[in-house]
């Protein structure tokens, strides 16, 4: 009897793999290789990027929960933020969408007398850069994560210049 019991193991062993190998074929079969799509959304060109996009919401909670993430045009180069906000700091508007640097220039936070607003713009380079909101001086930057190579084949940190220029009269006073 212990024999007969070693004699269906080696049989179900052998006969097991065959069943799978069979079922995998089969199933393979089915596939209809001329409708295979390709990935859901791919790059539209090198060095393309995404920012989160939205019109307007009430707050930024409301614009990232609803935001398309949209690949940016080849002539955009970074995500802008732009936050309305009350004396109170209450949020009224949140625009985000891709930008180009020239958009860019107007970074910083400006009082808008005509509605008592006060309106913060950020821009910054790379992929769904663009989460949170700027609220100040400190954050409504242009905030550059890396370096570019210039035509001539050396490295270009324009952002940083523009980050640093500020603290130039404090460090000159510095070493004086």
């Amino acid at each position: 009897m212990p024999a007969m019991g070693a004699a269906r193991r080696a049989l179900a062993g052998a006969v097991l793999p065959f069943l799978i190998l069979w079922g995998n074929w089969v199933s393979a079969e089915n596939i209809n290789f001329y409708n295979i799509r390709p990935p859901l959304d791919p790059t539209p060109f090198p060095n393309s990027f995404k920012c989160f996009t939205c019109d307007n919401a009430v707050d930024n909670y409301n614009c990232n929960r609803w935001a398309e993430d949209r690949w940016c045009p080849e002539s955009a180069r970074y995500c802008l933020t732009a936050h309305r906000f009350t004396a109170r700091g209450d949020s009224t508007s949140v625009t985000k969408r891709c930008a180009t640097r020239q958009e860019c220039q107007r970074v910083g936070c400006h009082r808008r007398g005509d509605s008592g607003h006060t309106e913060c713009v950020s821009c910054c380079e790379g992929m769904i850069c663009n989460v949170e909101i700027p609220t100040n001086a400190t954050n409504a930057v242009l905030a550059v994560l890396q370096a570019r190579r210039t035509a001539a084949g050396g490295r270009a940190l324009p952002g940083l210049v523009a980050l640093l220029a500020p603290l130039l009269p404090l460090v000159t006073t510095a070493l004086s």
